[in-house]
């Protein structure tokens, strides 16, 4: 039996998959099982921000796994490489932000922090945005996307409210004393590279504040250099200071690792058994995610992303502009990339005919794909990359 027939009878498949299977990977590109290769404009979902096995990548896992992979008694003891993350993050996270625990996914973070918040305000509203997504855990299943996703796992909760990204009248609406958090993507990611007003966070902010809520900022698909700044915070013209920021994805450039950074005030709220995890910080992903952080500091990577962003940026629009009755919109930030149809079904179309080209997008719901290629992408990849987009549009429009 092949690889996807073994995975079709034996797997759970929650997805509709393309009929591929990859072996191995250098750069921004993979091969499959029959030896073709591809360009990988989709970073794994983000993850992969140095490309497939990147020198600094593997030299890091193979040393710390000679050492040392889960410390004794988990998060009963302490570590040197968790020591020394923490305080690599200090030199890249916003200065309000003081303290960090590790995990091993976005969804993980995003669930801590929705339950932090509940515990430390004593509060149970949480304020979420249309279109999000948080993860597929149970609490973060709830924030996302809107109440037609959620209520097909849960029971409508009363105390969750969602409102348009970008929407400031209309959290205004809904905030009140009672609420413990809001929870938002700097820019939405799975929800279509969905990029809010400049002075939004600044006001999502000003109303927490206002009312006692606590500011929750996902940065999991747009930290670590994805949108030409470390944090996509940083794009604000004002200063934002959550009291939780959550963090994956590019952190530990495709190991399984996460985060979330706290205030002072928050840190100082949190009890001692208030959460906790086998894999808290474990010697392995710490190490890497350190050497990751330490790569994109000493080679300005956030630097290089906004130049390769500006020329992403700009080649698609040129696509939009040879194809307005294919495109409605592009969108995007850094390297994080939007192409969306006036034909939702049109997404699926052209993702398989890139992959038959030799190019891997992202599809996204409502009829968008994604190009999330790595960090390190050469000008050569991005234009052979767009040559396939090209030409696959072109048959299209046949």
């Amino acid at each position: 039996m092949s690889t996807i027939d073994i995975e079709d009878s034996l797997g759970i498949t929650f997805c509709e998959r393309l009929p591929l299977a990859f072996t191995h990977g250098k750069g921004s590109q993979v091969w499959d099982e029959a030896g073709k290769a591809y360009l990988d404009f989709t970073s794994g979902w983000g993850v992969t921000c140095l490309g497939h096995s990147h020198p600094v990548v593997v030299a890091a896992i193979a040393a710390q796994a000679a050492r040392l992979m889960q410390s004794p008694n988990a998060g009963f003891t302490y570590s040197p490489e968790r020591a020394a993350l923490l305080q690599q993050l200090q030199q890249v996270l916003p200065a309000n932000l003081t303290n960090a625990f590790f995990c091993n996914s976005g969804a993980e973070a995003n669930d801590a922090a929705l339950k932090l918040a509940r515990k430390i305000t004593g509060k149970h509203k949480v304020v979420s945005t249309q279109g999000s997504f948080h993860g597929r855990s149970f609490n973060t299943l709830s924030v996302s996307r809107g109440p037609d996703n959620s209520s097909r796992y849960l029971p409508q909760l009363p105390d969750i409210s969602f409102v348009p990204h970008g929407d400031t009248p209309a959290l205004a609406a809904v905030i009140d004393d009672e609420t413990a958090s809001v929870i938002v993507e700097p820019i939405q990611g799975e929800g279509g590279v969905r990029i809010p007003p400049a002075a939004w966070l600044a006001e999502v902010q000003s109303l927490c504040r206002l009312h006692g809520a606590l500011l929750i900022v996902d940065e999991i698909q747009t930290g670590f250099c994805r949108t030409g700044k470390f944090f996509a915070v940083e794009h604000s013209p004002v200063l934002i200071e959550p009291d939780f920021m959550t963090m994956a994805k590019g952190i530990a450039a495709g190991f399984p690792f996460a985060a979330f950074a706290v205030s002072a005030g928050v840190n100082a709220r949190i009890q001692k058994d208030d959460h906790g995890g086998t894999y808290c910080g474990n010697p392995l992903g710490c190490a890497l995610s350190k050497t990751v952080i330490s790569y994109l500091l000493e080679h300005n990577i956030a630097g290089s992303v906004q130049l390769s962003g500006s020329y992403l940026s700009q080649a698609v629009l040129d696509l939009q502009a040879a194809f307005p009755h294919l495109i409605r919109e592009v969108r995007g930030l850094g390297l994080l990339c939007a192409i969306e149809f006036h034909e939702p079904a049109l997404a699926r179309q052209l993702t398989l005919r890139c992959a038959e080209a030799g190019l891997l997008v992202v599809p996204t719901r409502n009829g968008i794909i994604r190009l999330l290629p790595d960090l390190l992408v050469s000008r050569t990849d991005m234009e052979t990359a767009l040559t396939i987009l090209r030409t696959v549009l072109q048959e299209a429009a046949v």
